[in-house]
Formats: C-alpha cells, structure tokens, sequence
C-alpha cells in the first residue's frame, strides 16, 4: 500500500517557490551582503532535495534531467577560470572587475566580475550537495 502523501507534496510545491525565490535574493544581495554563491546555492540545493524527499528520486530525475556532477565540475572550472582571469593580464588571483550598465527595467545597474565567481561557487555548490545527499540515499 502506497503512503497518502497529499499534504506533503502540496506544502512542498509552495515551499520549494519559496526556497528558491529566497535562494536567487541570497545570490544576488550576497555581493553586497552577507549572501552570495555558497549560500544561494546551498538553499537551492535545499529545495531539490525536499523535492526529491517528497516525489522520489525517479519523479524528478523525470523533470529536472540535470547531471549534477557535471554542474559541480562545470561551476568549478568557472569559479577558478574566474580568478585566473585576472593572473592572465597580471593581476592578483580573484582580481575584481566592476562597472555600471544601463538597463531599460532596471535602470543604473552594477555589474561586477565577482557575480561570475559566484555562478561558479553556486553551481558546484548545488552539484555537489545534490551528489553527496543522492550518494547518501542510495546507500542502504
């Protein structure tokens, strides 16, 4: 007999929104704040395993068909290549670059090297806590 899991799927679909509208303000204040890469995806990955908890694991490999030990490797090599660009033109190791763009909804925008860096760290971060709670699972 199959467990009725109603009310949990339900409170799950409304808090994963929730998480992840909350992970993407940590990410983006965390520039300025306390916050950013490891933080933003730390609760991201939060979210997909109450998602995984609450559908199965086979469920939402079905709707999110992400390699999520690629996704480690793939932000790590762009949080490093981030702080190797400034070695390249002679710079110190995490040199930061920054200006200020224009934009038509937004208006006067920074943009700052160090929100690539923090894509990279939020990526491995998701990837590898993803990796190591799925490992965990699957150890019975």
């Amino acid at each position: 007999m199959k467990p009725n899991n109603v009310i949990l799927k339900t409170v799950t679909r409304v808090a994963v929104v929730i998480i992840f509208t909350f992970s993407i303000y940590l990410f983006l204040n965390g520039h300025h704040q306390p916050g950013g890469g490891f933080i933003g995806g730390l609760s991201t990955a939060a979210a997909i395993v109450l998602l995984y908890l609450s559908f199965g694991i086979e469920k939402v490999r079905e709707n999110i068909r992400i390699d999520f030990k690629k996704l480690a490797a793939i932000g790590v090599l762009i949080a490093v290549g981030t702080g190797m660009a400034g070695a390249v033109f002679g710079k110190p190791f995490l040199f930061q670059i920054f200006g200020h763009v224009d934009l038509p909804i937004f208006g006067d925008t920074e943009l700052a090297s160090a929100m690539i860096f923090d894509t990279g760290v939020a990526l491995a971060v998701i990837g590898t806590a993803v990796v190591i709670i799925l490992g965990i699972s699957e150890d019975r």
